[in-house]
């Protein structure tokens, strides 16, 4: 009893593919140094896009064009702020 339970796990094991010999069964998919190259590569397009987005709002706002929210009017004009002078 012992030999044939042996002998059905050790077919059991043969049966079981390992991940390594399987091929894959997508053609289409990216290896992880394809994955790691475009996510670095849309991070920094998302963050150049970012940095345009903050500094042509900081044109509209020296220009007049556009209102400041608090935080801005606190970094542009610190003074609108100083409580001392009442």
């Amino acid at each position: 009893m012992g030999a044939e339970s042996e002998k059905n796990h050790l077919q059991a094991e043969t049966l079981v593919p390992k991940p390594n010999s399987v091929p894959n069964p997508n053609p289409n998919s990216i290896t992880e140094a394809q994955f790691i190259a475009w996510k670095l590569r849309k991070d920094a397009e998302a963050s150049a896009k970012k940095a345009e987005l903050a500094r042509n709002r900081a044109e509209d706002i020296a220009a007049g064009l556009v209102q400041m929210n608090g935080r801005e009017l606190v970094e542009h004009d610190p003074s609108v702020f100083d409580n001392t002078l009442y």
